[in-house]
């Protein structure tokens, strides 16, 4: 599957804000933002933001692809199911993105990032009740466990992600076992639940052109 490899400290740069896609490194001093908060480039300095209604829509699309980890027609394709269900689309697509098996994975602190926590489910250490799944776009549903394989849980990566959400806390819909590696899925996620600086309206309103 088409990945984004390029560095990604670039792309924080790039929307002007953190948006954690280098694990404990976004925490610290070394992260680009706290050392260069302004977009990457030789004309990165002197950049302003766009003022057309176009620039923001298209700014606020690349970034939610960016935090997720996703490319333009998978990101498209959610949106048009987003469409398709009821309710609102713009709380659609973004609980359609959050229940991602990767980012799950994430938010139970098996990984420091959405982008190694998709590098766990591929290479099969990542267990949904009980079986090995490795499609990180999987979407989890209530009552679903997801645990770290038995063989993996002495990987210090993720012993030390583990560690670190303990303090970090999880989301509410969320429920985590940290000692047996085990977290499960106790409701599906709503609006609420995701506190990620997103706008979707513009994501609806630049796909509505």
């Amino acid at each position: 599957m088409a990945r984004y490899t390029g560095p990604v400290c670039r792309l924080c740069r790039r929307e002007r804000m953190k948006l954690f896609l280098k694990g404990d490194r976004c925490f610290k001093e070394k992260c680009a933002i706290e050392r260069r908060a302004y977009p990457p480039g030789q004309h990165g300095q002197r950049r302003g933001r766009r003022s057309s209604g176009y620039g923001p829509q298209l700014r606020e699309k690349q970034k939610v692809k960016r935090i997720y980890g996703v490319l333009e027609k998978q990101f498209r394709n959610y949106f048009k199911d987003a469409e398709r269900q009821r309710g609102v689309t713009g709380d659609n697509l973004l609980v359609s993105l959050e229940r991602r098996l990767d980012n799950v994975v994430y938010n139970l602190g098996f990984a420091s990032s959405r982008s190694q926590a998709r590098q766990l489910i591929r290479h099969g250490h990542i267990q949904v009740d009980g079986a090995k799944t490795t499609i990180p776009s999987y979407q989890v549903k209530t009552g679903q466990q997801i645990q770290v394989k038995e063989g993996s849980r002495k990987n210090e990566f993720i012993r030390a992600s583990v560690e670190t959400a303990r303090g970090r806390g999880i989301p509410s819909w969320l429920e985590l076992d940290p000692d047996n590696f085990v977290g499960k899925v106790i409701a599906l996620p709503t609006r609420e639940d995701i506190k990620l600086p997103i706008e979707e309206q513009l994501i609806v309103e630049l796909y509505s052109r």
